[in-house]
């Protein structure tokens, strides 16, 4: 099988499959889940480098995850392109 992220088809992957090259794996879990009223801007950046952002994203939206951020989307838009679709 084909690294997650790295020209894989649209076959879907486990979780266990992607997360095992997840950037977020590598680094504080704490910057995924910013207090009330706290920003998204660390996970974001560590989001907007990982080779599985698409598949940590389908993921969340499937799953209805209710914390954190997930793809590099907080759950308000998360919720957002759910309702959008």
């Amino acid at each position: 099988m084909k690294k997650p992220g790295l020209g894989l088809s649209s076959e879907r992957l486990s979780a266990e499959e992607w997360t095992e090259s997840a950037m977020c794996a590598q680094t504080d879990p704490e910057r995924f889940y910013p207090e009330l009223g706290g920003t998204a801007a660390a996970a974001r950046k560590v989001c907007a480098q990982c080779v599985v952002r698409a598949e940590c994203l389908d993921y969340a939206l499937r799953n209805n995850e209710l914390y954190g951020v997930w793809g590099g989307l907080t759950r308000q838009e998360r919720r957002r392109m759910q309702r959008s679709s």
